[in-house]
Formats: structure tokens, C-alpha cells, sequence
């Protein structure tokens, strides 16, 4: 990827909602799937930064959260992006196991199709 502008980045300068939160998007590297969702706030996004292990802010227990921290199935950080309304992040990650809580590959596993839930995928083994 040719870098066409750079520039210092600052955690502060995302757009978060009123919880102090960012939607941030997990993709796996080389698949390109889209394994999850979670939500980050600036300590977060820093620490993420700083460790490339991908970390989120878990709304339920309000504490951090570094993926795969008690399972193994680990996210390091290959890069971090910013969309144009600088209000969600894409996180393109080596995902170790699975991503979902529930032992699938990708929390996106089920399809709506003809007013039917469709489960796509199985729990991994």
C-alpha cells in the first residue's frame, strides 16, 4: 500500500458517542472475513496501539478487554483504520481460533434469508 499523507494520530482526535465509545470492526488478514464487532474507547485504541494486541472496552463487566486473553484465540493487530467520519475502526487482524464467543470463526453466522434465520457456520472444534 502506497501511503499517500501522513500525520501524527491522537486517540482524542475519533469520533466516540456519548458512552465515550467507538465501534470497532475486526477483519481477518488474509480472509478478509469480518469476524466481530466490540466497542473501544481512547485507552483502548492506545493500548491496542502501543501492544498490537487488539483490546476493547466491555460494556457489561466496564472493564478492557484484550481478545482472547482468557481463551487463546488471539487478535494481534496488523493495522488499524479510520473511516472517513473518523467514528469507526476497522481492525485488520491474525485471529487465532476462533472470534466468536460462542466457538465459530466469525460472530456473523446467520444469514436472514426470506424472513428465515439461516445458521452459516458450526462452533469450531
Amino acid at each position: 500500500m502506497q501511503k499517500v499523507f501522513t500525520m501524527s494520530f491522537d486517540p482524542s482526535s475519533l469520533t466516540y458517542n456519548e458512552a465515550g465509545l467507538i465501534p470497532c470492526i475486526a477483519q481477518d488478514e488474509e480472509s478478509q472475513e469480518i469476524l466481530m464487532m466490540a466497542w473501544m474507547n481512547a485507552e483502548s485504541v492506545s493500548r491496542t496501539l502501543q501492544t498490537n494486541k487488539v483490546t476493547y472496552w466491555s460494556r457489561s463487566r466496564q472493564s478492557f478487554w484484550v481478545k482472547g486473553e482468557s481463551s487463546g484465540h488471539v487478535q494481534q493487530l496488523i493495522d488499524l483504520r479510520v473511516d472517513c467520519d473518523r467514528d469507526c475502526l476497522l481492525a485488520v487482524v491474525r485471529q487465532t481460533g476462533p472470534a466468536c464467543h460462542t466457538n465459530r470463526r466469525s460472530c456473523f453466522y446467520t444469514s436472514i434469508q426470506k424472513d428465515e434465520e439461516v445458521e452459516l457456520m458450526q462452533p469450531m472444534m
